[in-house]
């Protein structure tokens, strides 16, 4: 596989609103492995590709894994599209106070 294919999906994924990021997992397990890279978030396997975001708090999550399946579906070669919300992205607190 060349490194094309993980690259545009997560370039495709990180375009849609509503997704912070991607992430490997707490395990770093979700990745694509290229020579000399890799790309956390997207994992091209032979019959599924799984991409795995991190959402902005606040977005209703259903809708926001359906864009990103509906992204991702024309890339993957007719493989099964998994999308996983693994995170969510939380606005720094800007309300000052504490102590």
């Amino acid at each position: 596989m060349t490194g094309e294919l993980p690259r545009t999906i997560a370039t495709a994924v990180l375009g849609v609103p509503g997704v912070a990021g991607l992430t490997a997992g707490p395990l770093g397990v979700v990745a694509t492995y290229l020579p000399g890279e890799r790309v956390d978030g997207v994992a091209v396997r032979d019959d599924e590709v799984e991409v795995d975001i991190v959402a902005e708090y606040g977005r209703p999550l259903p809708p926001l894994a359906e864009r990103v399946r509906a992204v991702v579906r024309p890339l993957s070669a007719g493989r099964t599209v998994t999308v996983v919300v693994a995170d969510l992205a939380v606005p720094a607190d800007t309300g000052g106070g504490g102590a």
